[in-house]
């Protein structure tokens, strides 16, 4: 399932093994909107493979900075703390699961 997490939380939650995708948003962007249905479906398909989390960079002031993101929404995908993928901007589900795909695949 998608879990709201906070800034001071997300390192420790990126940092194992597991696939985690983070989902940096705002209230105020229909783009951030319109993906989080989609968001919420594939974190419900995916669950118990991929963890799946979501952040208001509105509350949590910086953690986009910490990133490098300037757009939303983006989607960063982790494995190990280390960013292995992601998609900004309203992406095709099909996109979604094929990168969701591809990122399980990887073997560390």
């Amino acid at each position: 399932m998608n879990r709201q997490i906070t800034k001071a939380r997300l390192r420790k939650e990126i940092s194992n093994m597991t696939l985690s995708l983070v989902h940096f948003k705002t209230d105020w962007s229909g783009a951030c909107q319109i993906i989080s249905p989609v968001y919420e479906e594939l974190a419900k398909s995916y669950k118990g493979t991929a963890n799946f989390f979501s952040i208001d960079v509105e509350k949590e002031k910086g953690v986009d900075a910490d990133f490098g993101v300037t757009e939303y929404p983006t989607i960063l995908f982790f494995r190990n703390g280390q960013i292995i993928d992601h998609v900004i901007g309203l992406t095709p589900k099909n996109v979604l699961i094929t990168k969701i795909k591809n990122a399980l695949s990887i073997t560390n």
